[in-house]
């Protein structure tokens, strides 16, 4: 079998290059890696061509981003071709973390206790195997120009679009394009010559990382240690990755020389360390870094819009960088498609930015805090964590205390212009609010997230047996813009798990989500002036 590691995607002339002008794309998206391949990906799914530019000319080195969360599982079953399943069947599904202190395990947690749900809490898969599958599924669609060893070295905007300068192996060229994704990471070009900065911080720490391949007996689940016998005074995680690969952290600590660090003989030293002195391994990556917590102000600049690290950086405790910006993808695309449609004004991509922006904002925060409690910066600090360490050990509240990184979740777009009514009472307190990522749940034989799709849609879940069928109660036509899931009131008791995570137990509940999976709005009794009026809000036509 072939190391997809050793693919080389040779530069390929375009027929852009031979043009005495500069040729012209609708959507080019600036980055090859995660981000940027799920865009073109969920652009491609709703007919749209793009052109994507990457200065590389292989997969990523190293595993890099391995933790890929239920939501992030959801959202590639939504892109066709089968590539949930794809990444399920390769990587390590796993939802049991523990926690130690010293020597002692204090406490394990579940992060998918209850059943009915399609797609695990996590699994971990190297990135290079990630966009290896997303690659697989872009030439398949026959809409993505993939064009390698190409980097933006000019961009300017005008009032309908950028112009772009290319760098390649066979000199430059230019194209122009209505719209830019930059989905060029840490370092984007894309950002450096547009002159923005990140706002946040850099933490001083250093954490080593490595990826060892070796045949080793241990649960599929997350172990980190505070102050462990092989890191005293520092922390350490342990990651089962596919193929028999394992991912080390070490916290290093600020002083530590970095050259001396990366040697493999160092590295080594602490494997056998962590694992046993008669370990057999080999290494398969070494990287030393320090975290950062960063943001642009601004994720849309004009025709330009940001995502994934190249928009913010944060620490990878809560794995929340790599499935933080597949969701700036899946948020962004379904409105950059209305837009292009005509089907919705220009400004509902401002909303992009807002939501966004608010999203990185929470994964920053909690990821601060991950960092900060790992490593503390003062006497004060480290002595309430390692007194809130000891007592978890046998006080379950002080185990809301310990963090060793609050691992990802969907985001939740409260205070979004795009919501529309809450039409729940106050005090029901159903999970899956306006803004909220809907929760999958077995439904008529089959996963609701499935029947959703990608457009809008009304889910009614029906408490007396009446259906919607296009017409509402009073015989006002449904919106075209909708499409609707009736569910009955005689269900199966595994199909009344949606009913009680909907809350439609004892009453009938509408749901109207927007092509991303996120409510939009709810109410108790469906009302078609009420929804279409939602479906303008959602669609940024309202006023």
């Amino acid at each position: 079998m072939t190391d997809v590691r050793q693919i080389v995607f040779p530069h390929r002339c375009s027929a852009d290059q031979d043009r005495a002008r500069a040729a012209h794309h609708p959507i080019v998206i600036v980055g090859a890696g995660p981000v940027g391949l799920v865009a073109a990906l969920d652009l491609a799914r709703k007919g749209h061509r793009s052109v994507v530019i990457d200065k590389k000319s292989s997969l990523s080195d190293g595993s890099r981003a391995i933790c890929w969360a239920k939501r992030s599982l959801e959202i590639m079953d939504r892109l066709g071709q089968g590539l949930g399943q794809a990444l399920v069947d390769k990587g390590v599904t796993w939802k049991t973390g523990k926690v130690f202190f010293d020597e002692r395990e204090i406490y394990r947690f579940d992060l998918l206790p209850e059943e009915g749900h399609r797609r695990p809490a996590f699994i971990n898969l190297q990135q290079y195997y990630f966009e290896h599958c997303c690659i697989e599924a872009a030439a398949a669609t026959g809409l993505i120009d993939l064009r390698w060893q190409e980097e933006v070295e000019g961009l300017g905007q005008t009032s309908d679009g950028t112009l772009l300068t290319i760098a390649t192996p066979q000199g430059p060229y230019q194209l122009t394009a209505d719209w830019v994704i930059a989905a060029d990471g840490a370092r984007s070009s894309v950002r450096r010559l547009m002159g923005l900065s990140f706002e946040g911080r850099v933490f001083d720490d250093q954490f080593l990382i490595c990826d060892i391949k070796m045949r080793m007996e241990r649960p599929v689940e997350r172990w980190f240690w505070f102050d462990p016998p092989f890191n005293r005074g520092r922390s350490a995680l342990l990651h089962a990755q596919a193929d028999d690969v394992w991912r080390l952290d070490f916290q290093v600590g600020a002083e530590a020389d970095r050259d001396d660090e990366v040697k493999p003989e160092s590295v080594a030293r602490r494997v056998r360390a962590m694992l046993g002195e008669e370990i057999e391994f080999a290494f398969e990556w070494i990287s030393l870094y320090r975290f950062q917590s960063r943001r642009l102000e601004r994720f849309r600049h004009g025709r330009v819009l940001f995502a994934g690290d190249a928009a913010h950086q944060m620490s990878p405790f809560g794995a929340r960088g790599g499935n933080s910006g597949i969701q700036d993808a899946d948020n962004l695309v379904w409105k950059l498609d209305l837009v292009l449609r005509g089907e919705a004004p220009d400004r509902l991509l401002d909303s992009y930015d807002q939501e966004r922006r608010a999203a990185a904002d929470e994964n920053l925060l909690n990821t601060t805090r991950s960092t900060d409690f790992i490593a503390p910066r003062s006497a004060i600090s480290r002595t309430f964590r390692d007194g809130a360490l000891a007592l978890a050990a046998t006080e379950p509240f002080a185990r809301r205390l310990v963090n060793s990184g609050r691992l990802s979740v969907a985001a939740c777009y409260d205070g979004s212009a795009l919501n529309g009514p809450d039409g729940f009472a106050p005090g029901e307190a159903v999970a899956v609010r306006p803004g909220a990522a809907a929760l999958d749940a077995p439904i008529d034989g089959g996963w609701l997230l499935e029947q959703l799709g990608s457009g809008f849609v009304g889910l009614w879940l029906s408490h007396d047996g009446r259906m919607l069928e296009g017409l509402s109660g009073n015989g006002v036509a449904l919106s075209p813009r909708l499409r609707i899931v009736n569910q009955a009131a005689d269900v199966s008791r595994e199909t009344f798990r949606c009913r009680a995570r909907y809350g439609a137990e004892q009453a009938s509940a509408f749901y109207l989500f927007r092509p991303d999976s996120h409510v939009a709005a709810r109410w108790r009794h469906f009302s078609a002036p009420d929804v279409e009026a939602a479906l303008d809000r959602a669609t940024g036509r309202a006023s």
